[in-house]
């Protein structure tokens, strides 16, 4: 960690020579010879990280050198706080001279503190050089970067080998089927040594498909040390859907679960067993020996070759068995060597594995850290801190990438020249490390493409543990908190019973992470006063716990990440909207609580005036949008400066009395960061005045062309098309729900990226013609795509909406227009249009693979199979439904005689009207004259 530390800092001198602080204090000297040192420091560091695992004097000098920088970074991250805090006063002042007179003399005390801490530095670095040169240390200069990943996945070996007999063989027992002392065992261990492959294979024998079809109740718990009886318990209930966290007693727990299992199969997993107690096994022992080194070789082969052609693999498949040879049959240790030569092609390259010195490490700890210093070698100085921060969060834990993507931004892990692609470079980062075996378990999204979620071996986590230098700690309840923290930089915290913190534990004032779980009532007021530098913090903790913690954080000028977990207050300290520095807010707010937040974070709560100053901020969920009268909250134009965002945001309360020039004043057209928006205005509201706000607000609201996916949600306007819809070149998703006055729909076939449109609750339009194709009348007979890229088109609650045609309805085919209509559409969505009274002809000439019409009593009748014009355009498609049945092709007909729509419809509507009054109280009554 210490090269990208170094490095960091020294880039982060470069760039403050030329800042205001130099033009105000005499400190350039200073400043140089730091830079000069870091400079030559940093030389040294390739060769002092290989010789720390061996020399431990070595080791303590770059425990130094660590120190030295994080002190730095803090200096450098306080000065520029300081500017920002500056440019943000600058900026709120109305009275310009007041502010020049009031902060000029601020100013230059505190750059007359930190030139005083600069002056202190270079004192303590001056010795960590004169020390470093006993060392001779072997030089390398010039700056690192992390290559790009070479494919946009990793090799995941998706075929376990070489354990497909003692798996069937564990299945047969678990069914019964094994000889009369092995039919129904009420224990099997599997033992063996670290990396042999005990979590796979009972991973393979839990999800087979003979044990999920026989077992009624299928349960995984992580169990590590220590053993605690009430912890899995309590796991295990929790896997059974009990939920309650008050019980502590281990016989009511044991009572309950007896409860929730009587007369059913059960198939519980202990993995991770660590335990002295002999007997509690003795069991069924299923001894899990070494791979065969064929299958050993297999492994690695199939991940180490990926990508090569024959002739690469020719010229190192020797080697390659050697190299196999040193795994020793450890399926952790062929995987991981693979994951590290699949991007070496020199036969050099392999043999310089081969012939490592690494090899002969017997004190490394265990025998398989040799070949995860191979690997850890060989990665960019930043990915080694990325890596090495793992160590943080405890064995067996499900790191959700995002999440960790963001605490590394916060840590300022993340070399990116471009602010707005941190985000980017973070998932890089990480890819980078799953293609090299550091995570495994992965979950990926619906798409089967984004990795959301994985785990890391425990050999790997210790190997972190290792790396991290005693930096990262992970400390739970039962453990003794007696130790020396003052050089722990990142903690996980974990008090679930009643417990007295011990005092050592204030001495970690240099902490960057604390993620905090606490559980008990003992008060803890005066915690937070010490962790100054804090970078990150979590907090997850019972009753005011959490909002007495709270109340430091002002304190923490330097914090990027704040994620609060079982929040219960009603208001979040306003002192929050002065964290300039931060980058992630996250809240999950208890189930039974609500509250008034800040930024309104997970809740349709209205923010308080001030948000504005968090011009740091990359992610917020969305924001609430104050009314007029409201002098507390928020307005619209508090977005100006926040630019960084990043993602989605969504933005409520558009009809809070804003007006157009409030809306501009937000500026979205500088949120290029964003890809997704939904604007909300305020629903069904029958006044002049309102209509036209609304269209002038959402002209107003102009956007970066980047964006991918806009969502309008009731909107009183009765034209939708602003003058920045063309611009959005990018968009692929388009949601419009709620458009009660809309009478004309905006010609979205212009949209040439578009490939999901879903509009619904459209109570005025009552024609979809040739304007929402986006083709002017004079250009009918020219060559046209339209809608090139849809693929999904759905109209929902569109209550008066009769007709639906193409190109000149039915006189199409006199012009022989040569247009060409959704050509890839594959999916189309018709629910609940009771006058729709037909389908557009050029439907025939589309690919649809899907069709569904729901409650539209007219064109539903009109499709009844094998008769009516309707269903001559739509016969060819593979999968239909029509009122919940799908028609089918061999022979099956839906009885459309039986099905009363118009009292069924009438039923379904009702309910629906009811669930939008629910949910908007501003509902006018007229508007019901309006519904069938």
């Amino acid at each position: 960690m210490a090269w990208a530390l170094v490095s960091t800092i020294k880039d982060q001198l470069s760039s403050f020579i030329t800042s205001e602080f130099m033009a105000i204090t005499n400190v350039k000297e200073e400043i140089q010879k730091l830079e000069s040192k870091f400079y030559t420091i940093q030389a040294m560091l390739s060769d002092a990280e290989k010789r720390q695992v061996k020399e431990k004097a070595v080791k303590l000098w770059l425990d130094k050198l660590k120190d030295i920088s994080y002190e730095m970074d803090d200096v450098l991250d306080e000065w520029n706080t300081v500017m920002i805090k500056a440019e943000v006063e600058k900026q709120e002042k109305q009275e310009e001279e007041k502010e020049k007179a009031e902060t000029s003399t601020a100013k230059k005390r505190k750059h007359r503190d930190i030139a005083h801490k600069i002056k202190e530095l270079n004192e303590k670095l001056d010795e960590i050089d004169r020390e470093g040169e006993m060392y001779k240390f072997v030089l390398i200069r010039g700056n690192e970067e992390v290559e790009r990943p070479r494919t946009t996945s990793f090799v995941d070996v998706s075929e376990i080998l070489g354990r497909d007999k003692i798996r069937d063989n564990l299945v047969s027992i678990l069914l019964g089927k094994g000889s009369e002392e092995e039919r129904i065992p009420h224990v099997i261990s599997l033992v063996g040594m670290g990396g042999i492959g005990k979590t796979t294979l009972a991973q393979l024998v839990y999800n087979h498909r003979l044990v999920q079809a026989n077992f009624d109740k299928r349960i995984w718990v992580c169990v590590s040390k220590p053993f605690d009886q009430c912890t899995v318990a309590k796991a295990i209930l929790e896997a059974l859907g009990g939920h309650d966290s008050k019980i502590t007693e281990l016989q009511i727990l044991l009572d309950t679960i007896c409860e929730l299992i009587e007369e059913k199969n059960f198939f519980l997993v202990f993995d991770d067993v660590w335990t002295e107690n002999y007997a509690m096994w003795n069991a069924h022992i299923t001894n899990l020996g070494v791979l065969f080194e064929e299958d050993c070789w297999l492994v690695f082969s199939k991940i180490a070759f990926y990508g090569k052609n024959y002739e690469e693999r020719n010229r190192l498949e020797d080697i390659g068995m050697e190299i196999v040879k040193k795994c020793k049959g450890l399926p952790l240790a062929a995987k991981t060597l693979g994951s590290l030569l699949r991007f070496k092609r020199s036969r050099e390259q392999w043999e310089t594995i081969l012939c490592s010195s690494l090899w002969g490490m017997e004190d490394v700890e265990r025998g398989l850290f040799a070949l995860l210093l191979l690997s850890y070698y060989d990665l960019p100085s930043q990915l080694k801190q990325c890596f090495s921060y793992c160590a943080v969060l405890p064995k067996n834990y499900v790191f959700y990438i995002d999440n960790l993507i963001s605490m590394w931004m916060a840590q300022g892990y993340i070399d990116s020249k471009e602010n707005m692609d941190m985000e980017i470079i973070a998932r890089e980062y990480f890819e980078n490390l799953a293609m090299r075996s550091f995570f495994q378990d992965f979950e990926k999204d619906e798409d089967d493409v984004k990795i959301i979620n994985c785990k890391m071996h425990d050999i790997v986590h210790d190997f972190a543990q290792l790396m991290s230098n005693n930096e990262c700690f992970t400390i739970n309840n039962h453990m003794e908190l007696g130790l020396d923290y003052k050089n722990v930089h990142h903690l996980q915290l974990k008090i679930l019973r009643v417990a007295k913190f011990s005092e050592s534990i204030y001495s970690a004032k240099n902490l960057r992470t604390l993620i905090f779980e606490y559980q008990s009532d003992y008060n803890l007021s005066n915690l937070f006063q010490n962790f100054r530098c804090l970078r990150a913090l979590s907090l997850y903790c019972l009753g005011d716990t959490l909002k007495e913690l709270l109340n430091a954080v002002e304190n923490f000028i330097h914090l990027r990440y704040l994620d609060l977990i079982n929040y219960c207050g009603d208001r979040l300290p306003e002192t929050i909207c002065n964290l300039c520095n931060l980058q992630f807010l996250k809240i999950i707010i208890r189930s039974d609580m609500s509250g008034k937040l800040p930024q309104g974070m997970g809740l349709d709560s209205e923010f308080p005036r001030g948000f504005g100053r968090l011009i740091s901020i990359r992610t917020i969920s969305h924001i609430l949008v104050s009314g007029k009268d409201d002098s507390k909250g928020c307005k619209l134009g508090e977005l100006k400066n926040l630019n960084h965002l990043q993602g989605t945001l969504q933005i409520k309360g558009l009809g809070n009395m804003v007006d157009a020039c409030e809306a501009k004043n937000a500026q979205l057209k500088k949120k290029i960061g964003l890809r997704t928006l939904s604007l909300r205005f305020n629903g069904w509201d029958c006044q002049d005045t309102r209509r036209e706000n609304d269209v002038l607000v959402l002209n107003a609201l102009e956007p970066p062309s980047r964006w991918e996916d806009l969502r309008i949600e009731w909107y009183n306007g009765t034209t939708m098309f602003p003058d920045w819809m063309m611009s959005l070149t990018k968009l692929k998703t388009l949601t419009l729900d709620g458009c009660l006055n809309l009478e004309r729909l905006a010609p979205l076939g212009k949209l040439l990226f578009l490939e999901s449109l879903a509009m619904e609750n459209f109570f005025s339009l009552k024609k979809v013609g040739v304007e929402f194709l986006g083709i002017d009348s004079e250009k009918k007979k020219d060559l046209l795509i339209v809608y090139p890229n849809l693929k999904s088109l759905t109209f929902e609650y569109f209550y008066e909406w009769e007709e639906w045609t193409g190109i000149g309805g039915e006189e199409e085919e006199e012009e022989k227009c040569i247009a060409t209509i959704m050509p890839i559409l594959q999916c189309l969505k018709i629910c609940y249009c009771p006058k729709l009274r037909s389908l557009p002809n050029f439907l025939l000439a589309t690919p649809l693979q899907k069709l569904e019409i729901t409650y539209s009593p007219i064109i539903s009748k009109h499709c009844e199979r094998g008769t009516g014009e309707d269903w001559r355009k739509i016969s060819y498609i593979p999968n239909i439904k029509i009122n919940d049945e799908y028609v089918q092709r061999d022979g099956y007909e839906v009885n459309l005689e039986e099905f009363n729509p118009e009292v069924t419809f009438q039923l379904l509507l009702l309910l629906h009207l009811l669930h939008l009054l629910e949910q908007h109280a501003n509902c006018h009554p007229t508007q019901l004259s309006r519904f069938p």
